[in-house]
């Protein structure tokens, strides 16, 4: 069994869930109100689908942002300080989780294997968390426009995996 199989896919809710005030995608972890409906009755392979586009989402658009130039670095600084990360995903997600534990700590990130892309080294940390967690939340919505809401998918009966 590969180790992707033996991890069990948790789940991406942070608590700000913006479904249940009629949102497709919710505002908070970037689910599609039907996953967010129905994520206990999905079986680990249905949530481990989820979970890689969200994980492929957000490294992308990390990565746009951002480099990595010292995983190890990274690794290291995030378990020093004890902030939580998956450790099976994308370097990039590291950089996001050290983003949203401290953005407004952070200083030099070539301390923490990270460099900024030129357009972005100006800006305040803490927007260019905003921006990140704004830019998912336009790409899941533009997929969820493409793949479920142009399909004429009702979000209470859609449970097909197909696009994701």
């Amino acid at each position: 069994m590969s180790k992707e199989l033996e991890i069990r896919v948790k789940t991406p809710c942070i608590g700000v869930c913006s479904t249940g005030i009629g949102d497709s995608v919710c505002r908070g972890c970037k689910r599609f109100a039907h996953e967010v409906i129905h994520w206990n009755g999905y079986s680990q392979a249905e949530k481990r689908i989820i979970d890689q586009r969200l994980e492929g989402f957000l490294a992308q658009i990390v990565a746009t942002k951002m480099r990595v130039t010292q995983q190890d670095l990274l690794q290291w600084n995030l378990d020093t300080q004890q902030i939580p990360y998956p450790s099976h995903k994308s370097p990039y997600i590291w950089a996001y989780e050290l983003l949203r534990a401290g953005a407004s700590q952070l200083g030099d990130l070539s301390q923490y294997g990270l460099e900024l892309d030129a357009q972005y080294r100006e800006t305040d940390l803490r927007e260019l968390r905003l921006a990140i967690d704004a830019e998912f939340y336009i790409l899941s919505e533009a997929h969820y426009q493409r793949y479920f809401a142009s399909a004429g998918l009702q979000d209470e009966d859609s449970t097909e995996f197909e696009g994701v």
